[in-house]
């Protein structure tokens, strides 16, 4: 920050932002796709949907593949639900 070799970096950071932005947009997935997205983690959709609706707790293999899969704290997912 303040150097030359700073100022650069942020100019050069700035314009890849743009030009991500204009040519290579980040758009939500479908929420179904993101569902099955799931599936590798959790299991079938109705395991994923009994999950979802608070029917069925997630598992110690689940906890897991969620954790590694999306970066989610395991104390997250162990942590008590509103429903129990």
């Amino acid at each position: 920050m303040g150097t030359e070799e700073g100022d650069r970096l942020n100019i050069l950071a700035t314009l890849v932002q743009a030009y991500e932005a204009k040519h290579m947009p980040i758009t939500a997935p479908d929420p179904v796709e993101a569902i099955k997205d799931l599936e590798p983690m959790m299991g079938k959709s109705n395991r994923v949907y009994e999950i979802l609706n608070r029917k069925r707790p997630l598992t110690q293999a689940m906890i897991r593949k969620l954790r590694h899969g999306l970066g989610i704290p395991a104390d997250v997912l162990i942590a008590e639900t509103a429903a129990e």
